[in-house]
């Protein structure tokens, strides 16, 4: 058994590795496939079965577990998790290891899928410095996402000094948008 630093090195060694020798489409079937539907079926159970409930009991455990330095708020309609320390990337950054570009998209490649086939979707940005925010919801009702980001408070990631230092990526929906989308006034809403 590899311990947790060996293996974010691994996973970011693997990404690379995949992208480069089968390219990109690749990649996202191996996150989609042998991360959502193999290694973590039990995160997709707990969130088809028990909604937010279930989300809770994973990221909860899984986060604390990890050390992570997040919050989760729900409100009604909207769950939120906002990463200010994400061990595994901050691992990578402490280290000096960038084998993949993206090594954060990882987390919306096995997320995604799980999300959408457990009947929620997902609005996310991160900006490859450990820090990043996810509000999922169900697509087919009226969210109040302003809401949920209202309700963390201090605990929003978004309200740091430096969460636009880093380059960032903007999902709307489980899709990646295009790079002009991510500056604009409106990419936090």
């Amino acid at each position: 058994m590899i311990g947790v630093q060996d293996f974010c090195g691994h996973y970011d060694w693997t990404f690379a590795y995949l992208r480069h020798t089968y390219g990109e489409a690749a990649l996202q079937r191996y996150w989609a496939e042998a991360i959502a539907f193999d290694s973590q079926r039990h995160a997709y159970e707990l969130i088809r079965d028990k909604g937010f409930d279930g989300m809770e009991a994973y990221w909860g455990h899984t986060l604390t577990q990890e050390e992570a330095g997040y919050a989760i708020t729900r409100t009604e309609d909207v769950f939120r998790i906002d990463m200010h320390d994400c061990p595994s990337k901050g691992f990578l950054i402490e280290n000096g290891l960038a084998a993949y570009d993206d090594y954060c998209a990882h987390c919306m490649g096995w997320i995604g899928p799980v999300a959408q086939r457990a009947g929620f979707t997902i609005d996310h940005e991160h900006n490859h410095r450990g820090q990043c925010w996810w509000q999922l919801y169900r697509p087919d009702e009226a969210a109040d996402l302003n809401a949920a980001r209202a309700k963390a408070g201090d605990k929003n990631v978004e309200l740091r000094p430096d969460w636009r230092r880093g380059d960032r990526h903007v999902y709307r929906q489980c899709r990646q948008m295009p790079p002009e989308h991510e500056d604009s006034p409106d990419a936090a809403t």
